[in-house]
Parts: C-alpha cells; structure tokens; sequence
C-alpha cells in the first residue's frame, strides 16, 4: 500500500520530528521518567504551543478538526521518541471521551483546558478481574440524594495520579460482563473518597490503582446517558488502539535503525557482522514486518475515519492490533539479540524501545485476544 501524506500531515509529521531531535534526546527522557510527575509539564505546554494537544478536537473550541490519520502521523513521530508526556490518557482517552460523550456544557468548560495544556485528563476502565474486556464492569454507582455515590476500585490507571480528573466506568445494573447498564462519571481526583497508589510501569511511564471509596458525585458529574456508555467506550478504545499502533510504527523504526546501526559498526573476525548473511536475513525480515505494520495502520486508521460500519471500524483496529503485536515481537526480540547482552542493558536506549514495544502489544488487548475478536466479527 502506498502512503501519502497530505502537505499538512508532512508539515506534522517533520515538526515532531525536529522536536524530538532537538528537544527530547535520550538523557533528557531517562531523568523525566525518575522525576516524580514521570513527564514534564513544561514541555506538555510546548505540545499545546505547536497545536498537538488539539489536533483532533472540535474547531469551535481551539482544536483542529483534524483525523485518525493526522494522529497515526502524530503518534508515530513521537514513539520515534519515546515521549513520556500522557498524548494518549490525556487527550487519545481522556479528551476524546469528552467529545463524543460529553455534553455542550461540559465540552465547551472542559476540552478548551485540555486543548492549553492546564487540564489533565486519565480513564480508568480496567478493573482486577477485567482482563481486556470493557464490559467487565464490578465498580458500582448508587443513586442517593444528591446524585450517586461511587464505589469500587481502578487498576492500571494511566497517568492516573497526575491527572486533574478521572472518567471512570461504572456499573448501574446488569451482571459484571453486560454490556448494557454501564455509564461514565468525571471525578476530580481530589474528592474525598478518591485514594491511589501510584507506581512507575515497565516501559518508564506512571499509572495508579485508585479505590473510590463512597465517592459522591451530583447529575453533572455523568458523562452521556445513564447506562448507555459501552459503545462509546469501545470506539474510544478502537481508535486510542489504532493510534498507539502508530507510536509503535516509531518504536520499531527506531529500533530497526539503531541495529542496522550497530550491525555495520560492530566487528567480527575483522569484519562488520552485518556482511554475514544471515544477519541481513533478519535484518530484511525486521524490515519487511515494519513496512507491512506501517501500510496496515495507516489503512486501519482511514477505515475507522471514513467507514459507517461499527463493525468495520472494530475490524480494521483488531486486524492492526494482531498486526503491532507480532511484527512487535520480531522487530523487538531481534533488535535485543543482534545488540547481544548489551541490547538489555538499562543504557542502551534500544532496552527502553523494546519495553515500551512490548507495553503497546498488551495495551486494549494483546494479539490473541484482537485475533479472537476478528474471528467473532468477521464470520
């Protein structure tokens, strides 16, 4: 499949590019992930500046109306960085929740915030006992007098303790894996009741566990129709599903590059290891499995842009998933052996490309699980 960019897409897709070259190196990314925010906030800001927060947001509040495809190319040149700042809880999430679910008043307070950077947004959706299913829902929301009180508790909530407020899932009836009787609430995290743990995951970035204990929220704190939220959650889910498999296109280039790299320059017996054959025979299939990655995100994301189908939208985004996570593996596992011992050491950038690899193919849903769900939608 052949890609073209718009002049606006290639516009995007060179000013990440630059940033991340001049703006975001590798030592700078190792000392963010120690701090305790695990980003920062200052350049979070510059993103805003350049137009990235907003990228697909509504015009009429500050966004650009922009696509699926303009965040494929957004996300990919930022995976070429590693970047720690929270795109996707935040706005993939968070900011898109909003706004398909919010309502006007809600949009036009909140999105704007999110849009400038001063707002920061998690959703937390994963529960013990879930695994990879959105309709697993224990965390329960009561009617009372002034509204609801929540009640239940959060696993794997990104960014969730730096963020402003948390859309949570919650369930109003039905057993725990119905679909229906599923709604959202906006909780601001420092209600009293909210109580995280937060912890840094595998690839250098931050999530919580988040108990809410008796949490009382009022009518405006519901996010869409009472009991109606699931749809919403899935399309969410299946476009943050197709962006991430963008930032892993980034992360596999990188990872393809930096071993080319390192196979010309390291010598055997007198010569480069990358003369040997058989190293280019690994080399070539790294190659092969990036470019098809590559051809099937952009296709998955012009899918779920254009096509009416639900079903075709959930498709195209478990087809790319199963895609990411084996091409992942490949790219990944080889990059590791052909660096040898070193390739795992905690300084060699390509042991930190390779966790975060392995983090997106378990994100939403790792290959077996996509695959099982192609299966069911394609019969």
């Amino acid at each position: 499949m052949e890609i073209s960019l718009s002049e606006e897409q290639i516009l995007l897709k060179n000013s990440v590019e630059r940033f991340v070259e001049r703006d975001y190196e590798f030592g700078l990314r190792r000392e963010l992930a120690k701090s305790d925010e695990g980003f920062s906030k200052e350049l979070w800001l510059k993103f805003s500046e350049l137009g990235w927060l907003g990228l697909t947001m509504p015009e009429k509040y500050g966004g650009l109306d922009g696509s699926l495809v303009d965040s494929v190319v957004l996300m990919e040149a930022l995976g070429r960085g590693l970047v720690l700042e929270p795109m996707l809880s935040s706005v993939l999430l968070g900011a898109n929740l909003l706004r398909r679910a919010g309502s006007s008043s809600q949009q036009e307070n909140l999105i704007p915030k999110v849009i400038d950077g001063s707002l920061f947004l998690s959703f937390a959706f994963t529960e013990i006992q879930s695994r990879y299913s959105l309709s697993d829902v224990e965390m329960t929301a009561r009617r009372s007098e002034n509204g609801y009180v929540l009640d239940g508790m959060k696993s794997l909530v990104l960014h969730g303790d730096t963020a402003d407020k948390i859309i949570v899932s919650v369930r109003q009836e039905g057993d725990n894996r119905n679909k229906d009787g599923i709604s959202l609430f906006i909780v601001d995290r420092e209600t009293e009741g909210v109580i995280s743990r937060s912890y840094p995951t595998v690839d250098g970035l931050r999530a919580a566990d988040i108990e809410f204990r008796g949490v009382s929220v009022t009518e405006n704190n519901l996010l869409g129709e009472e009991g109606k939220a699931y749809l919403v959650i899935e399309d969410v889910i299946d476009e943050a599903c197709v962006a991430i498999c963008g930032e892993a296109i980034g992360v596999m280039d990188a990872l393809m590059n930096s071993t080319l790299e390192y196979i010309k320059s390291r010598e055997q017996f007198g010569v480069s290891i990358g003369s040997f054959q058989v190293l280019q025979h690994r080399a070539v299939d790294m190659f092969n499995a990036l470019e098809l990655s590559r051809a099937m995100v952009f296709r998955a994301a012009d899918t779920v842009d254009s096509s009416e189908s639900r079903d075709n939208r959930a498709i195209a985004a478990s087809a790319v998933k199963v895609q990411i996570g084996r091409a992942g593996k490949l790219i990944g596992q080889q990059a590791i052996q052909l660096h040898g011992g070193m390739g795992m050491t905690e300084e060699m950038s390509v042991s930190h490309y390779f966790k975060r690899l392995t983090m997106i193919t378990a994100l939403f849903g790792d290959a077996d699980y996509h695959l099982k769900r192609y299966t069911s939608l394609t019969r």
